[in-house]
């Protein structure tokens, strides 16, 4: 087989690929309008941002130039991924040695014109430790483009596979049993009270509705099965409505065991949230605070791939919690606080379980202590302040 030559710049940046793909988890980033250069990407990285660019670069105009590019494409990036703050690297491999590199804002520019410079340049070594040892390394042209292709491929493929392991349809199965007790319980009330349009204060304390007063003298779990029940057609209609549509998104995005957790964290947070405003002669009932929750762990959720569903969560999302809360506070008879316990409940608890191949261990334990304390918290609050 003969040799493939190929220039040293396109080398090196072939290398510089493999190893932020395969090594360190970056993705390619599809940016129009550039030549002989590659974006990458990891939110979770020392670097948000790396590129690697093979285009020539003589004086300090055209490097000017080049940093005002970078940081154009580094605002369109932030907005895509809600990010407060990113931070780059930029990897020049064809830039005169006697242009000014400066110290720029958030992007941090090397110069390297050859392998040797990747082993000797400390700011990469101290960001990436194991570079030097990882870089493929290959005997002639041919060689490289096969290795980095097939690494790239298998790498891409493990990806593509836990990607579709969260986002493939899936069979909803705890969604719909919620839905049938839910409208099986509002049934069986409305044929006990005599209305089936709408139940009865005493109706709905008999099966379960939630009371300060009750829950205070013992019967905790109202807590819970409140947030089965409700106080006339309409309210059942919405909330199921609701449920069909947002539940059935979170229990296939998480999994089950997740979706009940959340679901049933959200729910009892909710209802904490609300005893902690509630009168004491007052019955409340409502899925709404669970599904607030699961509003709140599709945030959790979305930022964790808001590469993907940046745009859901910015326009879809975050209106449909801010309307819901704007009617909440400008209509009567709506259990705002539970709706913004059930909302925060549900953030924490995703945060607690976990966002499978994206939450660390560290994240879950703080999750967890965070969740334990708000539900502390709001339980002192009902049984000791009130």
């Amino acid at each position: 087989m003969s040799n493939v030559a190929i220039r040293k710049n396109d080398q090196i940046m072939m290398s510089l690929v493999h190893y932020f793909v395969t090594k360190q988890d970056y993705a390619p980033i599809n940016v129009q309008g550039v030549k002989d250069e590659i974006w990458l990407e990891n939110l979770n990285g020392p670097y948000r941002i790396i590129r690697i660019s093979c285009n020539s670069i003589i004086n300090e105009e055209q490097y000017k130039f080049d940093i005002f590019k970078v940081k154009h494409i580094m605002k369109q990036i932030k907005k895509k991924t809600l990010s407060f703050k990113v931070n780059a690297l930029n990897i020049c491999l064809d830039i005169n040695k006697k242009v000014d590199l400066g110290d720029i804002k958030n992007i941090s520019t090397i110069k390297v014109d050859s392998m040797k410079d990747i082993k000797k340049n400390e700011e990469l070594n101290k960001a990436f430790p194991d570079m030097e040892k990882s870089l493929i390394k290959a005997t002639d042209g041919l060689d490289l483009i096969i290795n980095v292709t097939n690494d790239i491929n298998e790498k891409t493929a493990i990806e593509n596979n836990k990607f579709n392991s969260v986002f493939a349809p899936k069979k909803i199965i705890v969604t719909n049993i919620i839905l049938f007790i839910c409208l099986a319980l509002y049934i069986i009330m409305g044929f006990y009270g005599g209305n089936i349009f709408e139940i009865e204060p005493n109706t709905l304390a008999l099966f379960g509705a939630n009371n300060i007063t009750l829950v205070k003298s013992g019967e905790i779990f109202r807590l819970l099965t409140s947030a089965f029940l409700h106080v006339g057609i309409i309210h059942l209609i919405v909330n199921m409505y609701s449920l069909m549509i947002i539940a059935s998104q979170v229990e296939n995005f998480i999994g089950k065991a997740k979706f009940i957790f959340v679901y049933l964290m959200s729910a009892i947070s909710g209802s904490l949230m609300s005893l902690v405003f509630l009168g004491k002669n007052i019955v409340a009932c409502g899925a709404s605070g669970a599904l607030f929750g699961l509003m709140g762990c599709l945030l959790y959720f979305g930022y964790h791939y808001r590469v993907y569903l940046s745009d859901a969560i910015r326009t879809q999302i975050i209106p449909i919690i801010i309307i819901n809360l704007f009617i909440g506070f400008s209509m009567s008879g709506i259990d705002n606080a539970c709706h913004i316990g059930g909302l925060i409940g549900g953030y924490l608890a995703t945060m607690a379980v976990g966002i499978k191949d994206k939450s660390t261990k560290q994240d879950r334990i703080n999750g967890s202590i965070v969740l334990i304390l708000y539900l502390l918290f709001l339980s002192y609050i009902v049984f000791f302040v009130k």
